[in-house]
């Protein structure tokens, strides 16, 4: 369930940064178009003043120069407007990616809360055993009280995916089995797990604590023996 929540988180700053690429693609193709436009008026100024400075220009080429003036000016100011929409949409996205790092932060600072809610009411039953233990010297309302406790314990890790193995009677297999010893014992057959002294554990498809257990050994006959 976390980790879903951080991967939501991730694919939503990496959507976020492509449409902030695709926008300032945007602006800055608007940008070299308004430059553009500001150098062509350019050049058309400075040949409007050339053709002053040769005497072809009077009273007409002024009114000729004066809307080339304008139109560079508006280009300009269209040039700074990109500029500054750029800008701003990069702060923007510094805000977003600031704010989506922190909501990051903290789902991993909180991501086992949910498991310390579902261990709770564990912990509630097994006080309330312990006290009715307390006012009646009832062992068999003790054991009912701590059975209730570990069967909810168990639910609340298998929502977690963490489950338990079964070892006994399957064969010894020391990737995920410790061998403490071995009996001689009919009970299964050689090399197969006939006792267990810690239960073995599975987070979804990773081993998390081997089982800890005796294996059994074929038993030796009198005439092996000699």
């Amino acid at each position: 369930m976390l980790n879903g929540l951080a991967k939501k988180i991730e694919i939503r700053m990496a959507n976020a940064i492509n449409a902030f690429a695709i926008r300032k693609e945007e602006l800055v193709a608007g940008k070299e178009e308004s430059v553009d436009k500001a150098l062509e008026l350019e050049e058309q100024e400075t040949a409007a003043e050339a053709e002053k400075v040769d005497g072809s220009a009077g009273e007409g080429a002024e009114q000729t120069e004066s809307p080339a003036i304008d139109e560079m000016e508006q280009a300009r100011a269209e040039a700074a407007d990109m500029k500054d929409k750029l800008m701003r949409l990069a702060a923007e996205f510094e805000n977003y990616k600031k704010r989506m790092e922190r909501d990051r932060g903290l789902a991993l600072k909180y991501r086992e809360e949910q498991v310390f809610k579902e261990l709770l009411p564990c912990i509630d039953t097994l006080e309330r055993a312990i006290e009715q233990f307390k006012k009646t010297g009832n062992s068999a309302d003790l054991l009912a009280g701590v059975e209730l406790t570990y069967k909810g314990l168990m639910t609340a890790l298998e929502k977690f995916e963490l489950l338990p193995m079964r070892s006994i009677g399957s064969p010894f297999d020391p990737n995920i089995h410790e061998a403490l010893a071995m009996e001689e014992t009919g009970e299964v057959d050689a090399n197969c797990v006939v006792r267990e002294f810690e239960k073995g554990y599975m987070y979804k498809d990773r081993l998390i604590r081997p089982a800890k257990v005796v294996v059994a050994k074929k038993t030796e006959t009198a005439g092996d023996s000699r």
